[in-house]
C-alpha cells in the first residue's frame, strides 16, 4: 500500500490562505488504511481550520467530501459537484490522486494536504514499514522474498557490505541488515545457490527513469 503523511498544519494553512471556499477532499484508499487521509482525517482537518479561522476572524467555508479512491476517475465523478463549486480542492490523497484530480479538473486548483512517502506493509497496529521501491524489475526470487532495493540503506544487490555488525546496519542499531536477513532466509529454505549468483548492476530504467510508467491490460481497456 501507499503510505502518506499529512503535511504540517502551518504549511496547509499557508497554501490555502487566499481561498474562501475550500473542499477538504478525503480518500478511502491507502491513506484511510494508514489513518492519515480518510473521511475522519478530512473532518478533523476541516474542524482545525474552522477553529483557526474563528480565532483569526477569517470567514471561510469548508466542505468535506470523501470518495472510495481518488486515483480512479469514476470515483472522482461522485464529487464533481463539490469540486466544481469549490474555490480550491485540498486533497488528502497520495500524489497519484492529486495528479489525477488535476488532470480531470484542469480548471480547478488542486492542493496536496499530504506528503507521499513509500510503499509499505503493515507491521502491527499503527505501524507501516517500507517494503518496495516500485523499481519495475523485481529480484525477490533471488533474495528469498526480501527486497534489498527497498530495505538496504545502500541498495546493495550483492551483500552484505562491510558495515554490518551483529545483524545490524551501520546507520543504527535499530536497523536490521537486510542482507543478514536474506542469508538467513535462503539458508532456511536451502536456497544458498541463489546467494552465490552474482547480480549485475541494476537497470533502473524500468523504475521510472524514462518518464511516467504505464500499464495497459488489453482485455480490460476500452
Amino acid at each position: 500500500m501507499i503510505v502518506a503523511e499529512r503535511k504540517p498544519y502551518d504549511e496547509i494553512r499557508k497554501m490555502t490562505s487566499s481561498f474562501a471556499n475550500i473542499l477538504v477532499f478525503g480518500c478511502g484508499g491507502c491513506v484511510t488504511v494508514c489513518a492519515t487521509g480518510g473521511e475522519k482525517d478530512a473532518e478533523v482537518l476541516a474542524s482545525q481550520m474552522t477553529i483557526s479561522d474563528g480565532v483569526e476572524g477569517v470567514p471561510r467555508t469548508f466542505v468535506v467530501k470523501t470518495v472510495e479512491r481518488q486515483c480512479e476517475k469514476e470515483f472522482l465523478e461522485e464529487a464533481r459537484a463539490e469540486i466544481e463549486a469549490a474555490d480550491v480542492v485540498l486533497s488528502l490523497a497520495c500524489g497519484a490522486g492529486v495528479n489525477l484530480l488535476a488532470d480531470t479538473f484542469p480548471a480547478k486548483i488542486i492542493l496536496p494536504a499530504m506528503n507521499t512517502t513509500f510503499l509499505a506493509a503493515n507491521d502491527g497496529p499503527g505501524v507501516w514499514v517500507e517494503r518496495c521501491k516500485g523499481c519495475g524489475d523485481c529480484i525477490l526470487h533471488l533474495t528469498g522474498g526480501i527486497c534489498p532495493v527497498a530495505r538496504c540503506s545502500k541498495n546493495i544487490l550483492n551483500g552484505p557490505c562491510g558495515g554490518t555488525h551483529d545483524g545490524k546496519c551501520e546507520i543504527g542499531d535499530d536497523v536490521d541488515c537486510v542482507w543478514t536477513l536474506i542469508v538467513e532466509r535462503l539458508k532456511s529454505l536451502n536456497l544458498m545457490d541463489k546467494y552465490v549468483e552474482f547480480t549485475a548492476a541494476k537497470d533502473w530504467r524500468p523504475g521510472g527513469h524514462g518518464g511516467p510508467r504505464k500499464m495497459v491490460k488489453e482485455d480490460l481497456s476500452v
